[in-house]
């Protein structure tokens, strides 16, 4: 047994502002779905669904028109639609790294913004879904996808990296769907307990399985938990592995290349913290959140933004020098002259045509993030949240650089070609972030969007051995809302 921590020592560790009792969390989680939504939630919640429905029109006219309606030709075969597809599933990191990897090493920080990061996870492996099913053609026909019998006798082919990638994405949509209910359900039975309407509580009622808050509940949570954490920890690594195995395993300049999969993890989880952090600067704003969400937190969040952006800008460097370094002639055409543009001039006297694409990816990237080294920066909400823009920008920029640059001039003269997209590539990818934003406001407006009683156990209060000289700080809890001492 570990010796008694300081009372002090303990609250610096949860982050949150000294004095903040189990009752001011309840209150300043549940009153978001227990109040009518603030002006700015429908400011937000509008613009939306808009873009929710300018998503199905594009879908529906993609279906009847063909997939010919993109701008994918030949050589680009993959265009905007992979491109989307990669960076979604990049989003979708950061909730699994939260969530799992930050709570096996024991992170307290990460209370405050796990239950952020894991719906954002799940409503952006969403959206990334859509483009892989309407890039098939025919997405009616996509359960040929799976081990599964059907009229044409058709078997998938386990050899190819794009089916490692269908059941890659589906295990880790699965697995985040089930870690994520998993802990929000003693919060739903918080708000079961704190409902007025019979409506809610038979609602919240139904989602919280029967959550009473005893001892063998708690007991039988806490190794659930730590189960599903375990799982998906190798997610974390494998599902952007995976992803980032449709290119290695080709043969294609730019595409073959063994560093693809840590480069591809590291630069998920950059974005996935980048837009997670954009959003939370808003919810904050817009619920008056700042009790939960210190500028601490947001502290912390930079600086492991700022240290995978060092990891991405090394293996930017490190594919060209490799380039260089293995003599080969097609590989150097395609990172010096396809992407930076030296030593390339087209027969009008400008640069290769896409070069602009790799140094807005730089720009944003490698360039942008390195102003979080000044501590000025790191606590200031708008410097913080324009960066994380540019980060996001960077990150589409890096996929549309690694597969348009790739595809347009490869190997034959004979078979270049350019890329423009069209306006159904823009507004369905633009549709797509209305999916997104309506499942993810809807969420803040009806689920905690904190997790309650995890925040409730790195309080100074849940400490077995610390002292209490305040005899309030002992108020009376129901069993839903009682938080767990922590595993000593």
């Amino acid at each position: 047994m570990s010796a008694a921590a300081p009372i002090h020592e303990i609250g610096e560790r949860s982050l949150l502002p000294e004095g903040t009792t189990f009752n001011d969390i309840t209150e300043s989680v549940c009153r978001v779905t227990e109040t009518k939504a603030p002006r700015g939630w429908w400011i937000l919640f509008l613009p939306s669904l808009g873009l929710l429905g300018l998503m199905v029109a594009c879908i529906g006219y993609l279906v009847t028109m063909g997939v010919g309606v993109w701008g994918n030709n030949s050589p680009n075969y993959w265009a905007w639609d992979i491109t989307n597809f990669v960076w979604w599933i990049g989003i979708g990191h950061a909730g699994t790294l939260i969530s799992a990897i930050l709570f096996l090493f024991r992170q307290n920080w990460r209370t405050s913004i796990n239950r952020f990061a894991e719906a954002m996870t799940v409503f952006a492996v969403l959206c990334a879904a859509i483009f892989p099913a309407l890039h098939t053609g025919r997405p009616w026909f996509d359960y040929y996808l799976f081990p599964i019998p059907n009229q044409m006798a058709m078997w998938p082919n386990f050899k190819s990296p794009l089916m490692w990638d269908v059941f890659a994405v589906n295990t880790y949509l699965t697995i985040s769907v089930i870690f994520w209910f998993v802990g929000l359900i003693p919060d739903l039975a918080t708000l079961r307990d704190r409902s007025k309407s019979l409506l809610r509580k038979r609602i919240y009622g139904a989602l919280a399985l029967g959550w009473r808050g005893s001892h063998r509940h708690w007991q039988h949570y806490e190794r659930a938990y730590l189960i599903f954490a375990a799982i998906s920890t190798p997610l974390v690594l494998s599902v952007h592995s995976v992803v980032s195995f449709d290119f290695a395993t080709s043969v294609m300049p730019g595409w073959h290349t063994t560093i693809f999969p840590p480069y591809f993890v590291a630069g998920a989880v950059f974005s996935g913290f980048a837009l997670v952090l954009t959003l939370m600067l808003i919810v904050r704003t817009v619920f008056g959140l700042q009790n939960l969400v210190t500028l601490k937190h947001l502290d912390l969040m930079n600086k492991f933004m700022l240290g995978t952006g060092i990891m991405v800008g090394y293996a930017y460097a490190m594919e060209f020098f490799i380039a260089w370094y293995s003599g080969n002639p097609y590989e150097s055409w395609v990172f010096f002259h396809n992407r930076l543009g030296f030593g390339y001039l087209d027969q009008q006297g400008n640069w290769g045509p896409l070069w602009w694409s790799y140094w807005a990816m730089v720009s944003c990237n490698v360039i942008s993030p390195q102003l979080f080294w000044f501590k000025k920066i790191r606590t200031s909400i708008p410097a913080m949240f324009v960066i994380t823009i540019f980060i996001n920008i960077g990150m589409w920029f890096e996929r549309f650089v690694i597969i348009v640059t790739s595809l347009y001039r490869d190997f034959l003269p004979g078979s270049w070609g350019s890329f423009e997209a069209t306006w159904i590539d823009i507004c369905l990818y633009l549709g797509t972030f209305g999916l997104f934003l309506t499942l993810f406001l809807l969420f803040v407006r009806w689920i905690p969007m904190f997790a309650i009683a995890e925040i409730k156990a790195v309080l100074p209060h849940a400490h077995p051995h610390a002292h209490h000289d305040d005899e309030h700080e002992h108020e009376p809890h129901h069993g839903a809302e009682t938080a767990p001492a922590p595993a000593e």
